[in-house]
């Protein structure tokens, strides 16, 4: 009996509690202006059961009794109702400029922002919504203090180069490490070519919640061994519980270079290159031109330049639904992009799918799920240093046709190959699949402890297929094919428990324990022949021969990690925050694999002060410091051995040691961080901002040493030298206007002074490079002789001597620091203005005091040395004494200063008109009619202006041609401008 009474007794507790909830309904509104506000968060407190409001700032919730609701939206100051015995709720939010009760994604959580000691960046979904770019990293550009964004190239889908406050290393990779819904994903190019492809172009950015940025130790020290570089964590959107909501998106736009660049025309051409022959002495200019292949008399006017480049289409298809109840949450999402690029065969397409899914089994038992499956295809075009690149088409003479006039078909007989012929006749094309996914458990056994395990994978499978039909210039006569497969499987586990509690209303205490460990294995095979029946067989299984093949190598890393944290907050104002991390990686060698990665910080919160509570002019205020050491791992996965590969000779197998050496003691590199700052906000928190000072140490870089070839080995890899970054960041943002009208002004700026303190002897890239990186100088310095002009009395180039003097021999110019392409300082002006339906927003991008080296100008602006095409800058050359020009008399083979140098250097400052974007938003009234929870349909352009005294395609500016990605900085050759992209764009709730 008493069995069946307790079986009775369970039975009936769920119909207890199911009719003790209350359903609750409610508005929210701006206080400023009244309106409704959409997409406003509404979560009964310590519970994850919560909705958002619909397009007219409604909202419906079933709650326990005696709950509280905690009202939160980005740009509002976060609100706390009790509901006690009340059922309809009028909810009114003030506007929060500091967005103090933001709640900021760190390392292994999230922490409110008022809370936070380390510096941190986090920027919205907003953001990086609808913008027409391949990667969201494109889209935050100038929104980032201390984060210098670049995109290098023109080219759909090419890699990024960023910078967390500078570079912080040498040889081993400069880029940030990036976290995915927890799990660290492969940021490094996996592809065979020469230029990188960006591997975070597989994720949505659409799909993303938001992205936190952590720059300084303190933030980033819980990533140990890989946070040198900073850290990126980017969430993924997640389903709420409330109605389900339907989005649906497209938009269609067209693009154009930033910039083109003006080229000799046939008779500009004729005149200089005459010229040039009559003063090395031929008496008929025009045998010259015949000895080239080149048609004097031709009557072409070909702009080739402008055949490299084209009108560009851009579109997107977005659709996501996301919604759920009490126990299970949903975001379900497609994406479509398709963009036609401004280089001739260049074309990115993507398509996406995501699942982010999680269930409450018990109120104190979550598990979940963020699944992603993305395809993408990218037309690739040549390396910048190919003639097959069809920039390079503008070397080619405007008195040769694009087209033989006798058979109609594409001309061959230009003085370079006409590169034309590869888009006519063959391939070269990278596709992929790549999956980010990750699962999770979440256990709370008591009040404010969590446990929560995740399994993460991130699978990749890249194939890269080039073929080059006969007849083009790879191709030869027969053909040529060129395949690649590589697959990367990396994943990830972690483990944490995490403690959070408030103590007598005046500690609170947040405590964190972890375990993570993570593997990664690259597996390749590539193939590559030639002999092809014709251009309908492109195989590599059609190739007659197979002149090369590589079986499947593969290449692993793993790290296992154990990290804790101690956030401390005494009555909200006095912050202590410590963390550390321990490190093993199979990177480094047997005797130095472990490392310990630790940091501290304090905060103030002043403003909570008794002397400060009231003002009505500083309404916050607080300051914090900390100081922490990161490492960086980001090297080859085997530098510390010593390592063999197969060797064969005359059918015989064996095996031979490679040219690399192995280190045991090879580690880590170490940065240690200091770190100021200031945050801030003046009336009423309209005006509000942050100031932060740093200096970054980093010791036993990374680096190659060259052996004496004697011993059989040529390099060793060991931890040698030191540099230093010292830098300034400000953002400052201010509602200027707060009534029916609101306008928002906001803007940053970021200094940074880099320089290696201590290097063995300098390391000089070499080549048609200026880069080196020396003692006592920022890392790239451009080194070399120093351009003086022209001798007015003959024509002749000049150089700097040693003494000052100048010189017409090049041999007896000094060496010497001629640029540096380091920025002085980077940043970015926003603002927004709304009026009812109406919406407004501007971005604006700087860059100033870098400096460019045209490493093509050697070629292409060099006063006629060969028949390349030339700038038509050249026809400002020296023709008689007494002439005061920059360019030399032009002499035909002659190489009057074409010389490496400091001629082809030139201030590479900008300021771009990034973004700007006008919308209007229907009234509801009007939506609804039409069946549609919400409308709106806006305007874009992106990259619209650019404002520079760079002669080059476009400032933001660096090929990958040379290698040397850490230090071969600002080197422009032949290489494709950015897209200016207009496009009109439409989002509906449905």
């Amino acid at each position: 009996m008493k069995h069946k009474f307790l079986l009775s007794l369970a039975l009936a507790a769920p119909v207890t509690v199911v009719a003790q909830t209350r359903s609750v309904s409610g508005r929210v509104t701006a206080v400023a202006d009244g309106t409704g506000l959409p997409g406003v968060t509404v979560l009964e407190r310590g519970t994850n059961n919560g909705a958002s409001t619909d397009a007219d700032g409604n909202f419906r919730l079933t709650v326990q009794p005696g709950a509280t609701l905690v009202i939160s939206s980005i740009g509002f100051a976060t609100q706390q109702v009790v509901v006690g015995e009340q059922t309809t709720l009028a909810i009114k939010l003030q506007s929060d400029q500091t967005l103090l009760n933001e709640t900021v994604i760190v390392g292994y959580g999230s922490q409110s922002k008022a809370d936070l000691t380390g510096s941190v960046t986090q920027i919205s979904t907003k953001e990086v919504e609808n913008v027409p770019v391949q990667s969201f990293e494109q889209a935050i550009q100038g929104r980032t203090p201390g984060v210098n964004i670049s995109q290098t190239s023109g080219k759909l889908g090419a890699g990024l180069q960023i910078r967390v406050r500078g570079s912080s290393s040498v040889t081993a990779s400069n880029q940030p490490l990036y976290v995915i819904d927890g799990i660290p994903v492969t940021s490094q190019d996996a592809s065979s070519d020469t230029e990188p492809l960006n591997p975070l172009a597989d994720l949505n950015p659409n799909d993303i919640e938001s992205i936190s940025i952590l720059k300084d130790a303190s933030a980033s020290a819980i990533y140990g061994s890989r946070a040198s570089n900073g850290v990126i964590l980017v969430t993924t959107k997640k389903g709420r519980q409330g109605l389900t909501k339907v989005n649906v998106g497209y938009y269609v736009g067209t693009s154009t270079a930033t910039k083109t660049r003006k080229f000799l025309n046939a008779a500009q051409y004729k005149e200089l290159f005459a010229e040039a022959a009559t003063n090395v002495g031929y008496t008929n200019p025009a045998d010259a031109f015949e000895e080239n292949g080149i048609d004097y008399n031709s009557t072409s006017d070909t702009d080739w330049a402008g055949a490299a480049l084209r009108r560009g289409h851009v579109a997107q298809y977005d659709f996501n639904v996301s919604g759920g109840d009490a126990k299970t949450r949903f975001y379900l999402s497609a994406n479509y992009n398709d963009q036609k690029g401004i280089i001739i065969g260049n074309r990115y397409r993507r398509g996406s799918a995501r699942l982010n899914l999680d269930h409450s089994i018990r109120d104190n038992f979550k598990v979940g799920l963020n699944f992603s499956l993305t395809r993408s295809v990218n037309d690739r075009v040549s390396e910048d240093n190919a003639f097959s690149n069809p920039v390079q088409l503008n070397a080619l003479p405007p008195l040769q046709p694009k087209y033989d006039p006798t058979t109609g078909l594409l001309n061959q007989a230009t003085l370079y190959y006409n590169n034309l012929l590869d888009q006519e006749n063959g391939r070269n094309r990278a596709g992929n699949y790549r999956s980010f996914s990750t699962a999770f458990l979440s256990y709370e056994p008591v009040k404010g402890l969590t446990l929560r395990t995740e399994a993460g994978a991130d699978f990749l499978n890249l194939n890269e297929d080039l073929y080059r039909a006969a007849g083009t210039q790879d191709g030869g006569n027969t053909g040529y094919g060129y395949s690649n497969q590589v697959q990367v499987v990396n994943y990830t586990t972690n483990n944490t428990a995490t403690y959070n509690r408030t103590l007598a209303d005046d500690h609170t205490v947040d405590a964190l324990l972890g375990f993570s460990f993570q593997r990664s294995a690259t597996q390749q095979t590539s193939a590559e022949g030639r002999g092809f029946p014709n251009p309908e067989f492109t195989k590599i299984s059609s190739a007659a021969v197979k002149t090369a093949g590589s079986g499947s190598l593969l290449s692993e890393f793993s790290f296992i990690s154990f990290f804790g944290r101690l956030n401390y907050a005494y009555r909200n104002k006095y912050l202590v925050s410590g963390s550390v991390r321990r490190d093993g990686s199979s990177r480094f060698g047997s005797a130095n694999r472990y490392g310990t990665f630790g940091a501290g910080s304090l905060g103030w919160v002043v403003s909570e002060e008794g002397f400060l509570q009231d003002n009505k002019v500083l309404n916050f205020l607080k300051l914090r410091a900390s100081y922490g050491v990161t490492g960086n791992a980001e090297i080859g996965n085997y530098s510390s051995r010593s390592l063999y590969s197969a060797i064969f000779y005359a059918d015989q197998a064996g095996v031979t040691p490679t040219t690399s050496i192995g280190n045991p003691s090879l580690t880590w590199e170490s940065t240690a961080q200091t770190d100021l700052g200031v945050e801030f906000g003046f009336l009423n928190n309209r005006i509000n901002g942050e100031v932060d000072v740093y200096q970054k140490n980093t010791s036993d870089l990374l680096l190659n040493r060259q052996l004496p070839y004697t011993g059989g080995y040529s390099v060793v890899t060991e931890n040698v030298g030191k540099l230093r970054n010292r830098g300034l960041e400000i953002a400052l943002n201010g509602l200027v206007v707060d009534k029916a009208v609101k306008w928002n002004v906001g803007g940053n700026i970021s200094f940074n002074r880099n320089e290696i303190t201590d290097l063995v002897e300098p390391i000089i890239a070499g080549g048609n490079t200026l880069a080196q990186v020396r003692e006592g100088e920022p890392i790239g310095v451009f080194w070399g002789r120093k351009y003086a002009g022209v001798d007015a009395a003959n024509g002749d180039a000049l150089y700097y001597t040693a003494d000052g003097g100048t010189t017409n021999n090049p041999a007896q110019a000094v060496q010497q620091k001629v640029g540096n392409p380091n920025p002085q300082y980077t940043g970015g002006l926003n603002t927004t203005v709304s009026w009812k339906g109406l919406d407004f927003s501007a971005l604006g991008q700087f860059v100033y005091g870098n400096d460019i080296y045209n490493t093509a100008g050697v070629y292409q602006a060099v006063n006629g040395d060969y028949f390349d095409n030339q700038t038509v800058d050249q026809l400002k050359r020296w023709q008689k004494p007494g002439d005061i020009t920059s360019v030399p008399q032009a002499r035909l083979y002659e190489g009057n200063g074409t010389q490496v140098s400091s001629r082809w250097v030139t201030g590479g400052s900008f300021f771009r008109g990034k973004n700007f974007t006008l919308g209007y938003t229907v009234p509801a009234e009007l939506s609804k009619k039409g069946y549609l929870q919400s409308a709106r349909i806006y305007v874009s352009a992106q990259n619209l202006f650019t404002i520079t005294n760079y002669d080059g395609y476009d400032p933001e500016v660096n090929t990958a041609t040379f290698g040397g990605a850490n230090y071969v900085l600002g080197h422009d050759f032949y290489t494709p401008p950015l897209s200016k992209t207009f496009i009109i764009g439409v989002n509906l709730g449905l």
